[in-house]
């Protein structure tokens, strides 16, 4: 994927001579940001220019925009813009670090939209990104300039005559505009200073008013709120005269509810909606009726998409709103219950997520995050709600871990500890072993260690066991990582029997059986790691799991390999890879490609063997020690490297490992599902397996049961 821009971008009336000025703009400067008034086009405008980029591939490393227009909080932006560049880190680097390094040698156009309330913080950003980035170019589009050296500014004034028309003409679609009203039209349009907002919220009138109605009640509007503090600009206060306007023409419902949904952040649903904001004077069957008037006034705007059907408020409409909810007394009310709703939404995903609904609680996370950031911000604002912020935190265990959001999880985690919260003992020892998790996972081992001494410790003079439990599985992780496997293998098999003990089924316990199944094999008793993989796989398969499945298959695809039934074990790491991708589970697609490449050397394809292994070496920068450092883990990759380079020769190796490296990461796992179709050279003759990863040869039946694994997998 060389783009994340929207698939479709409707409604992009006139401005072709603005367009072509940042057309211009964009072959000269490496920095370019459209300015201008809330409300006046800027988004679409950059957007449009982005796309024709895009499509006419003018950037080699691609378009990505990065929406910033929900971040509120400047410790979160560089989180924001690794994640828009579809980045995932899980080492101990700050993602600063992680965005210097992606894009040090690459050259492609990063789209900043919404920046207004991080201007400085963003400023900061994008002038260490330039600076140490000589291919990048940057699109900013706001409401200030960046003010960084080499910016060059399009400011972005209002529609003309003509296209203000035609925008107008084109939002009124089904209204009764005729040639003899072409005059109130044009008058409207004046009135309204060509700004796209206002003529947009005009035009959603004519459903109820005619035109010569709308520019009456524009003469009331304009006497009645014309005036601005000194010094206001006046298309602020046009603007801000438009949006009044539409506010007093609502019914009271309507101004209610557009006032309560300025608590979301982002995109919400209507189930939220009918939660949060009703009350005696907004009763729940009522609800959507004054929904679907507010996105018949263009003051809600409706988005299709994987979670299925969302809505979304302008910001200019949304901060309008909160100002109003402001002034009823209520804003702190309707903030906790928005907080309420997505604690009860994120442990409802925790539950399902071990369910076979998972793909979909992956997806609905992923649309949630705005809101969930909020509910985290609003508990960690009081000292007697730090405890909800640390459930919320550690509940989306599921989110940081199973959907590729260390890095964000380790910043939440560590800032809802911070903030104490000693009294609910459950919400923060569940907060500590989950930050000892993603700690493992980045390589961050200190941290790691003190978290889970800690959880444990606490556990046990609570008498929690399930806390205890979890801090013993994950201590045994950091072991199984680190190479001790003794002390790995100890450790998980006391974490399992506490597990059974309290009766705790989950993905978790699941991965704990995984787990102690790669120590086992390292251990040299592969047969019995096989037997332990496929009770996770049938335990996958009765509950819908799909998560630790793919870490099931990898140690499968493994066992399949080293019995020289290459293609069981092609299937089985295949359709690991392609579990772990769905999820962005970076750690999973990397050493899925890894064992991979082992199985396509042996295969007598050697030429993507070196792809796929230089590809995996482009990604390991990014998940932490390429394969932890540790020589268990490391066999595999020496073994497929030396018989690589024996079959192709030293050049050749480097030549394709080199084009590996250059595949970004959609490429590399297409690359892997497809094999290498056709253009590489094939060898003549392939070698047979040999010793890796444990010296013990397991049982002739397990390549068999592989083979089935697989096929029992694929019905899932």
């Amino acid at each position: 994927m060389r783009s994340n821009l929207p698939s479709e971008l409707n409604g992009f009336v006139g401005r072709e001579r603005e367009l072509a000025a940042l057309h211009g703009l964009l072959a000269e400067a490496r920095l370019t940001t459209v300015v201008g008034v809330g409300g006046v086009g800027k988004t679409r405008l950059a957007l449009r220019a982005a796309a024709a980029a895009a499509a006419q591939e003018r950037y080699c490393d691609g378009v990505w925009l990065a929406d910033l227009s929900t971040v509120t909080d400047p410790d979160l932006l560089d989180h924001a813009v690794v994640e828009a560049l579809g980045l995932t880190d899980h080492t101990t680097r700050p993602p600063r670090r992680t965005l210097l390094d992606h894009l040090a040698e690459r050259a492609p156009l990063l789209v900043l939209d919404g920046f207004e309330q991080l201007v400085d913080a963003c400023a900061e950003l994008v002038c260490e990104l330039l600076r140490r980035s000589p291919g990048l170019r940057v699109l900013a589009a706001g409401r200030l300039p960046l003010r960084v050296d080499g910016e060059r500014l399009l400011a972005l004034a209002p529609m003309d005559d003509e296209d203000a028309v035609a925008l107008f003409t084109d939002r009124a679609h089904g209204s009764a505009l005729t040639d003899e009203r072409t005059a109130a039209v044009r008058e409207v349009c004046r009135r309204l200073d060509g700004i796209p907002l206002a003529l947009e919220l005009a035009a959603g009138r004519l459903g109820a008013l005619s035109i010569g109605q709308v520019l009456h009640r524009l003469d009331d509007r304009f006497r009645l709120l014309t005036c601005g503090g000194r010094g206001t600009v006046a298309r602020h206060q046009t603007l801000r005269t438009t949006i009044g306007w539409s506010h007093e023409l609502c019914t009271g419902p309507q101004r209610l509810l557009w006032a309560r949904l300025s608590v979301f952040a982002g995109q919400f649903d209507l189930e939220a909606v009918e939660y949060i904001c009703v009350g005696p004077d907004l009763p729940p069957e009522d609800v959507l009726d004054v929904l679907q008037q507010l996105l018949d006034h263009s003051l809600v705007v409706r988005e299709d998409g994987p979670a299925g059907v969302r809505y979304r408020m302008l910001d200019t409409v949304r901060e309008y709103g909160a100002e109003w909810l402001t002034a009823t007394g209520d804003a702190d009310r309707l903030r906790r219950r928005h907080r309420d709703w997505y604690l009860g939404l994120a442990t409802w995903c925790e539950l399902d997520w071990f369910s076979p609904r998972q793909a979909e609680v992956a997806v609905r996370v992923e649309a949630e995050l705005p809101n969930l950031r909020a509910a985290l911000d609003y508990s960690l604002d009081s000292e007697r709600d730090t405890h909800l912020a640390q459930y919320l935190a550690g509940t989306l265990w599921f989110c940081w871990v199973g959907c590729g959001r260390l890095a964000e999880g380790r910043h939440w985690l560590g800032l809802v500890l911070e903030a104490g919260g000693g009294d609910h003992d459950g919400a923060r020892l569940k907060a500590l072993w989950v930050l000892g998790y993603v700690s493992v996972l980045r390589g961050d081992s200190v941290a790691a260690i003190a978290a889970l001494h800690e959880c444990r410790e606490d556990a046990e003079r609570t008498g929690d066991a399930v806390a205890r439990a979890y801090a013993v599985h994950r201590t045994g992780c950091l072991a199984l990582v680190c190479d001790d496997m003794p002390r790995a293998e100890e450790l998980l098999r006391a974490a399992l029997a506490q597990y059974e003990e309290i009766g705790e089924l989950n993905s978790n316990v699941l991965m704990a059986r995984v787990e102690l199944a790669m120590a086992v094999a390292f251990r040299g008793h592969l047969d019995e790691a096989v037997v332990m993989c496929e009770h996770v796989v049938e335990i996958c398969a009765e509950h819908g799991e799909r998560w630790a499945l793919a870490y099931a298959l990898y140690v499968l695809g493994y066992a399949a390999w080293h019995a020289k039934d290459l293609g069981g074990a092609r299937r089985l790491l295949t359709e690991c890879l392609e579990i772990d991708h769905a999820f962005h589970d970076l750690l999973g697609t990397v050493l899925a490609l890894e064992l991979l490449a082992l199985v396509a050397v042996d295969g007598g394809d050697p030429a993507q063997a070196a792809v796929l292994q230089g590809a995996a070496e482009g990604i390991w920068p990014s998940v932490g020690l390429p394969l932890f450092g540790s020589a268990s883990f490391n066999a595999a990759h020496v073994l497929c490297e030396q018989r690589a380079r024996e079959r192709l020769g030293d050049g050749a190796y480097e030549t394709f490992r080199q084009r590996g490296r250059g595949l970004d990461l959609d490429e590399a796992v297409a690359r892997a599902l497809t094999g290498s179709g056709g253009e590489d050279p094939v060898p003549e003759t392939p070698a047979p397996p040999g010793q890796a990863l444990q010296t013990r040869k397991p049982a002739a039946s397990r390549s068999v049961r592989s083979e089935g694994t697989a096929g029992r997998s694929a019905e899932r």
